[in-house]
């Protein structure tokens, strides 16, 4: 008689306080790094499908490593706040990479905060001072909070100005933030980046939120807002002026609206650009009498990062 086969158990979910507890910010820093270290190039990774639907767009993001395979997707509908629901929604599903088999369900936007922010403190740790002690935060959403937690666990912050549209979200920033912290904690405007050790731009901004020129030379700067041509959180001289540093240079030609008017004019080559890969392998460096510029457009190979630690930790 042939034996029954065995029944598939069901995903392990992951939400966000699971994933939370699990993988600790600075955890999620070193998931990326190992990822640098012993995965693939980015380069290699698939580009992300974005597929327009009547109300926002689809995104998908598929990715494999060694010892997992995954992919998320995520939905981004413009109105949702206007209506009380969050702009960008979603879910990852993870698979064990010999047999395919799914092995955990995480909550899509947990994940992406916190692989966002651990990726922008690895680039952090990688570019910026050591003394840094001053951040400018542009946001008061999700992302401004995982980037005030990831930086914390890379550089000593001593002091935090957060840059935001709407004074009643600013203050409520600032309050949380003092209370969660224990740090200097205030509102200010754009022009605090001139101080800055470093700056953190976490908005959907379609036009930029400072004057480059503005910038010293030792500062470093983390634009995460967008994966669109369209949009940008930082100017040309803040560009042009930098070391800039990509996840992948084929990435950013295709999505970092802050890089792609410098790279399709020819004022900035494409073999400028250092890659986060590089520059953790030691391979590249920044030069240290300019900023230095991180743009991250966000790739599957994070997701895939992070939710293979994280599912390991639980």
């Amino acid at each position: 008689m042939d034996a029954t086969p065995p029944v598939p158990r069901l995903p392990r979910t992951i939400d966000e306080a699971g994933l939370r507890h699990a993988l600790p910010m600075a955890a999620a820093v070193e998931a990326l790094r190992a990822a640098l270290r012993d995965g693939p190039d980015p380069e290699a990774d698939p580009p992300r499908t974005i597929v327009p639907v009547e109300h926002g767009q689809l995104l998908l993001m598929p990715a494999h490593r060694s010892r997992y395979a995954g992919v998320k997707v995520a939905t981004v509908a413009p109105d949702n706040p206007a209506a009380g629901l969050p702009r960008i929604q979603g879910q990852y599903l993870l698979f064990d990479a010999a047999t395919l088999t799914p092995v955990a369900l995480l909550d899509g936007i947990a994940l992406t905060t916190v692989r966002t922010s651990a990726v922008s403190a690895l680039a952090a740790d990688l570019l910026a001072v050591a003394g840094a002690g001053r951040l400018v935060v542009f946001g008061t959403g999700p992302q401004a909070r995982g980037h005030l937690e990831a930086l914390r666990a890379v550089r000593p912050l001593t002091h935090v100005t957060v840059v935001g549209r709407t004074s009643a979200r600013v203050e409520r920033f600032v309050a949380a933030a003092r209370r969660v912290t224990g740090l200097t904690v205030e509102a200010g405007d754009p022009s605090a980046v001139a101080t800055a050790d470093l700056v953190a731009c976490c908005t959907t901004a379609r036009t930029p939120l400072f004057d480059g020129a503005l910038l010293p030379p030792h500062a470093t700067v983390t634009a995460v807002g967008s994966h669109e041509r369209g949009s940008r959180e930082v100017d040309g001289a803040t560009v042009l002026g930098s070391t800039v540093v990509v996840e992948s240079r084929a990435a950013a030609a295709r999505e970092a609206g802050d890089l792609i008017p410098e790279l399709e004019s020819g004022r900035l080559a494409p073999e400028a650009l250092v890659t986060l890969a590089d520059l953790a392998a030691g391979a590249a460096s920044a030069d240290p009498d300019r900023p230095r510029l991180f743009k991250s457009v966000g790739m599957a190979w994070e997701d895939l990062a992070v939710a293979g630690a994280a599912y390991e930790a639980v």
